[in-house]
């Protein structure tokens, strides 16, 4: 009674700014407690329910080469497309000599040329094959951070025809086997240059073509939830890739296995997700810091690394 008193004799902007921070704290909690379970304790799904085969893209280094490795111990037989084929030959013979059980195939494809072709050989080799998991993870970056104006046609190209046009045609070529048999599960390769951060200067090419395969994803995974098939988008941070040019892992920058391993336990739940948990942290932090702040952080970093790869181009050159 004194509590409901007290309450009652306080002003109505005071009780408003009272019910708004309970809520916010009660949000926050909830948050905090949701994804202590999703990171920590929520259990990864049985994979092998979605089909005994799995195709991965650009399996022959980093993050799709540590895919490959994590599916054949979980008990997949691989189609791995690249292409190079030494490189497709090599990373075959890899995980035959760990795991013998594991049958392999290859399709050579060069995401960068003929894609029709490629995607022709997709086809061709996965007919009559219980298909259950797609991983599209071929996809390329700037060399370096460039303004705009001085990235040449031929990267534009590149980064238009493998992040968007080779993600869009495997998916389209592989989907029709999901749907006889009305399972499976597709993972496309985002990144947090288009999810997680307000904006990615000096790489706006890269982060519009990962932008389009977020919502490529999410749309997907609307239309074809009903037939039994989980569409997602992973949207990673930092890894220790060729690709990202860091060399060596830590805590906030994920090793390939690392990232490989905590990004399975993700696969058929949330139709975009972030599973390395420190980047999921990061992402956090970002988000409440005001965009201003951020991006000026961002500029001097990217100019950094813009200033290294002209001196690097520079020595090339002479």
């Amino acid at each position: 009674m004194e509590i409901c008193t007290y309450f009652k004799s306080q002003p109505t902007w005071l009780l408003v700014l009272f019910a708004l921070g309970s809520i916010s704290i009660f949000k926050f909690i909830f948050t905090l407690l949701r994804s202590f379970y999703i990171y920590f304790l929520r259990p990864g799904k049985n994979l092998r329910r979605y089909g005994s085969w799995a195709l991965i893209t650009g399996p022959t280094d980093g993050i799709g080469k540590a895919f490959a490795f994590q599916l054949a111990q979980k008990g997949f037989n691989l189609i791995l497309v690249a292409r190079n084929p030494q490189k497709l030959k090599d990373v075959s013979e890899a995980i035959r000599s760990k795991y013998s059980q594991t049958q392999i195939l290859t399709v050579v494809m060069d995401f960068s040329g003929d894609i029709d072709e490629g995607v022709k050989r997709i086809k061709e080799t996965i007919e009559g094959l219980d298909v259950g998991i797609l991983m599209n993870n071929a996809g390329i970056s700037y060399p370096y951070a460039k303004y705009f104006h001085e990235v040449d046609d031929e990267l534009i190209n590149n980064l238009i025809k493998i992040n968007v046009e080779g993600t869009t045609k495997v998916t389209q070529a592989v989907l029709p086997n999901m749907l006889a048999r009305k399972r499976g599960a597709i993972v496309n390769m985002g990144s947090g240059a288009a999810a997680l951060i307000p904006s990615y200067p000096f790489y706006s090419v890269y982060a519009g073509a990962k932008t389009y395969v977020d919502q490529f994803t999410k749309c997907l995974n609307v239309e074809y939830k009903k037939s039994g098939i989980d569409v997602q988008c992973q949207v990673p941070l930092y890894v220790a890739t060729k690709m990202t040019k860091i060399r060596r892992a830590s805590f906030l920058v994920a090793s390939p296995e690392g990232y490989a391993k905590a990004a399975l336990r993700f696969v058929g739940y949330e139709a975009q997700c972030t599973p390395y948990w420190p980047h999921a942290l990061m992402g956090a932090v970002i988000s409440v810091l005001p965009e201003s702040v951020f991006e000026s952080f961002n500029i001097k970093r990217c100019l950094q690394i813009r200033k290294k790869g002209l001196q690097k181009d520079s020595m090339k050159k002479e």
